[in-house]
């Protein structure tokens, strides 16, 4: 028994009262939590039985192009009438292309939600499709989350910087980050910042917007950062030198840099970005670090330009352009559908 004995409302309460209450509270949140991914499970496998039943009753079981639009539109109402809400035609619609996408149900990952899903199931290619389900699961998306990705089009900006062997790989495995390229998004896409594209706009101000919108920011970076500081200041003789923006990537273990340019980026920026990471690789990072790497982040780049401001660089130096506004799908797309021909 323990020696710490409290009164309260004329009861005595110890230590051990309290290791009840947190043990008792332990036990339901566990409760609730298994509850609520049965309660899932269950929801996901409804919505792939009825689409399965849907196609069976269509087509016998065989996939074609074209179905009768009415059959929905009647079951949507019987359906409705009969259990409540949740049986419109979009719904059996998305239900129906949900059995299609996942013929075997021990393909359905239970880890997701039928929201999560709704959305994914908006692809048309089954490789972006599997891209957004996997980066869903390995980075643990919300629905809001996993709409913004979808909408910033990251699976075709992935998908365009590799091979058709890397697409499959995104396709199957999610984005993978193993080294510092992989950081690289060109371009990154901040249409959360609020800065309207064609107003003329100081550094600091689209600095403060991304600061001001830090999970944002994070998201379109990827897993792994952390946000360490801005205007990072560096003591170098009797100068004093500031980085916009320092992170620390806790899967490349290696502090991140990146210095912002509302215009194009210059060969002269790269130098000093360069002189920052020989400081840090001196100064900061410690032992058990890996070099660190730097991103300068510009409106604008000339590929020419800073294919020989790069050259005989041994520092991990990225030069990025970012995008205001969200990118065009149908354009990505068409890129990506002649690189994958060209593959071919």
């Amino acid at each position: 028994m323990s020696k710490d004995i409290i009164v309260k409302d004329s009861v005595i309460v110890t230590d051990d009262y309290y290791l009840l209450v947190d043990n008792i509270s332990t036990l339901w949140a566990g409760a609730k939590a298994k509850a609520i991914t049965a309660v899932n499970t269950e929801l996901l496998e409804a919505n792939w039985q009825t689409g399965k039943y849907i196609v069976e009753f269509e087509q016998g079981g065989k996939v074609r192009a074209e179905y009768g639009k009415q059959l929905l539109v009647n079951l949507a109402k019987d359906l409705t009438i009969k259990n409540g809400r949740g049986f419109s035609r979009s719904n059996l619609l998305y239900m129906r292309k949900f059995y299609l996408s996942f013929p075997k149900s021990e393909t359905v990952s239970h880890i997701l939600t039928w929201s999560h899903y709704f959305e994914i199931l908006k692809c048309d290619d089954p490789l972006e499709m599997q891209f957004y389900m996997k980066q869903c699961i390995n980075e643990g998306w919300r629905v809001r989350e996993l709409k913004r990705q979808m909408k910033s089009c990251l699976f075709q900006r992935l998908a365009l910087s590799t091979d058709k062997d890397g697409i499959l790989a995104l396709a199957d495995r999610g984005h993978q980050v193993m080294q510092p390229q992989d950081i690289i998004r060109d371009p990154f896409v901040l249409e959360f910042t609020g800065l309207p594209q064609k107003k003329r706009y100081k550094e600091s101000e689209l600095e403060s917007a991304l600061k001001a919108n830090m999970e944002q920011f994070l998201l379109e970076l990827g897993r792994g950062f952390a946000f360490i500081g801005r205007q990072y200041q560096m003591h170098i003789g009797s100068r004093i030198f500031k980085v916009d923006m320092v992170f620390y990537h806790c899967i490349l273990k290696c502090y991140v840099l990146i210095d912002l340019k509302r215009a194009e980026i210059k060969h002269s920026d790269v130098g000093q970005m360069n002189l920052y990471l020989n400081y840090f690789q001196t100064e900061i990072c410690q032992p058990d670090d890996n070099p660190p790497i730097g991103i300068v982040l510009g409106a604008r780049k000339d590929e020419l330009l800073m294919e020989y401001a790069l050259q005989g660089i041994t520092n991990q130096l990225f030069a990025a352009k970012y995008q205001l506004y969200l990118p065009k799908r149908e354009e990505l797309q068409a890129q990506l559908d002649a690189l994958l021909d060209c593959e071919e």
